[in-house]
């Protein structure tokens, strides 16, 4: 297997997306590093009941046209995907906090960031876990300069890999297909004739499940401070 280049990179970041389905906006899900246990002060709270966990994180998601060629690459090679491509800003984490502190934070710190151009790079392969994904070429210094500013505080966690912004393709993959896999992603990916840049202006706050749903809580626009609670309990 011929890698692309950037593999120490990779090698550093091995952070990743795993299975699950959004619920509500039908938005990406269940993302690694799940944390069964509420905050003790907050064992009661409604953010964790119904299922939900001490589990969050921020993501933006990628628009159409290259979104659905990403989802439709995804659900070719891991037929049981139904997810919604996305870049991971915060990947998940307890909180210390409350959600509706936490959503705060982010919505403070978002409106002192201005939208963004992201452009995707080649397919590699994160060594470690074996999960094929797309690299980002362009735009990294934004999502770096988020992931500093927000990883802080109440959001803070020590997470343990660096902080590797990419696009995640193909997951929990067996021994023997990560090699087919990855020419296919290759070739699909060199077949994509449409633009691999796209515009960041928004992201998004979600909470996982027991069962691997992740639930969109609010959404929140770069450099303005446009706000959309999906979840009443944020307000």
């Amino acid at each position: 297997m011929v890698l692309a280049g950037g593999r120490e990179d990779a090698r550093r970041g091995n952070w990743e997306l795993t299975k699950g389905v959004h619920a509500g906006t039908g938005a990406q899900g269940a993302l690694e590093g799940r944390m069964d246990v509420a905050p003790q002060n907050g064992a009661a709270s409604p953010y964790f009941q119904g299922g939900r966990i001490n589990s969050f994180a921020l993501v933006s998601y990628i628009p159409d046209p290259l979104a659905r060629f990403l989802d439709n690459l995804r659900r070719e090679l891991v037929p049981s995907c139904f997810l919604r491509a996305h870049v991971t800003v915060l990947p998940p984490r307890p909180l210390q906090v409350s959600p509706a502190v936490g959503w705060d934070a982010i919505c403070n710190a978002a409106k002192d960031f201005k939208p963004f151009d992201l452009e995707l790079g080649e397919i590699d392969i994160f060594p470690i876990s074996d999960v094929i994904f797309v690299g980002v070429r362009a735009g990294t210094e934004s999502l770096r300069a988020m992931h500093e500013t927000l990883n802080q505080d109440g959001l803070e966690y020590a997470e343990p890999f660096p902080y590797h912004p990419h696009v995640t393709v193909a997951q929990n993959l067996q021994p023997d297909q990560l090699d087919e896999f990855y020419e296919i992603a290759r070739r699909r990916w060199k077949e994509y004739r449409e633009a691999r840049e796209f515009r960041v202006e928004r992201v998004t706050f979600v909470q996982n499940t027991r069962r691997d749903v992740w639930l969109d809580l609010g959404e929140c626009g770069l450099g303005t401070r446009e706000v959309h609670r999906m979840e009443p309990l944020l307000a």
